[in-house]
């Protein structure tokens, strides 16, 4: 029995040791996949020396935002803008060319591409803008992208978001500053041509909106009370708080959040209703009060948000957002706006009888 149990003991020593080794090595093999397909991918980029070898490549012309431009340090003739887009890894990429189609100038060193970290397969499904504009007053055309993105997984799986991106002309090539086209994604400045422009050349931001810590910061840099939805509240887990609702005006839009901001004026919390939508339409109302049926007051929503269409049409949507009361806090509903489309005829008093009645309450109460 002791040499069976011994027996026993070194196979599954043996086991333990094999198995993290067989992970290890099915790890290694998958990166250096991984690895191979980068250096192919790149060696079929490095290979694109005119237009005829886009498709070889494995990418496609963006034809519909292929343009000529006259770009200074380029030379005195108009040169070619030709965004292109990988067929299989949906990575976005820019090139220059000339008359005759030789490349002038590309690059694939783009913040779309970085949405899915350390993946080639990217989440671009094309172009919502592109624009030539001086940023930087330095007499040269700048360039400013706006892909259109959608995530094939995780939470936030079919929705259409937008990645804002710069090039600044410099000396027959461009170069990209991280920092700015980490603020313009960041902190919602990425709308239009330009929203980008307003931040980048005119130096307006929307930073605030994310980072003041009191109401006067917020005033102090452009943010607008809506005042008929502005009052204060007793909140049973987190006390008597003032319910500030307002805007920042930028370029044409306006960018809405609501923050409770407590009796010394610092700010307790914040919300993002309008989330990627380009701009508050209306505020139709806003309601402070017992949802779920816990005796706590939760906040609800209901505003009309506009946003630009596939082919640059005015769009707009209604939507109603719930925020609950919990003892740490104020949590975002994700189970009622599966339940039920609001639509521009929904009132607020007809969506708390709604809500209400999701929640199990009757009529009555």
């Amino acid at each position: 029995m002791r040499k069976k149990w011994m027996s026993m003991f070194f196979m599954i020593c043996i086991c333990v040791w094999i198995l993290p080794a067989g992970i290890a090595a099915a790890q290694t093999e998958a990166i250096g996949l991984l690895v191979q397909k980068y250096e192919d991918y790149q060696e079929s980029f490095a290979g694109i020396e005119n237009v005829e070898d886009i498709e070889e490549s494995g990418y496609e012309k963006i034809e519909d935002h292929c343009f000529p431009v006259l770009l200074e340090s380029f030379g005195e003739e108009e040169v070619n803008f030709v965004p292109i887009l990988h067929k299989e890894y949906h990575r976005l990429a820019v090139l220059v060319t000339d008359s005759e189609g030789k490349v002038l100038y590309k690059t694939d060193q783009l913040e779309a591409n970085y949405r899915q970290l350390e993946q080639l397969e990217q989440p671009i499904k094309g172009l919502a803008a592109v624009s030539f504009q001086d940023l930087n007053h330095d007499g040269k055309k700048d360039i400013i992208l706006i892909a259109n993105c959608e995530n094939d997984t995780g939470g936030y799986a079919g929705r259409s978001y937008k990645v804002g991106d710069v090039l600044f002309q410099r000396d027959g090539q461009f170069y990209r500053d991280w920092r700015i086209s980490d603020k313009i994604n960041r902190f919602s400045m990425n709308k239009s041509a330009e929203f980008i422009a307003a931040y980048v050349r005119d130096g307006n931001s929307t930073e605030i909106l994310y980072t003041a810590t009191t109401l006067e910061e917020l005033l102090d840099n452009g943010f607008r009370i809506i005042e008929e939805q502005n009052y204060s509240r007793d909140f049973e887990k987190q006390g008597n708080l003032q319910v500030v609702p307002g805007i920042i005006r930028m370029a044409e839009y306006d960018v809405f959040m609501i923050y409770l901001v407590n009796e010394q004026g610092s700010i307790v919390w914040s919300f993002q209703p309008m989330e990627d939508y380009d701009n508050l339409y209306a505020l139709k109302g806003m309601t402070c009060r017992d949802m779920d049926g816990d005796g706590m007051k939760d906040i609800v929503v209901l505003a009309r948000y506009s946003y630009a269409g596939p082919e640059g049409e005015l769009l707009i949507d209604t939507k109603c957002d719930i925020y609950y009361q919990r003892t740490d806090g104020f949590e975002e509903d994700r189970e009622f706006e599966k339940s039920y489309q609001c639509t521009e005829k929904d009132t607020m008093a007809k969506l708390v009888e709604i809500i209400r009645e999701y929640w199990g309450w009757t009529k009555e109460e």
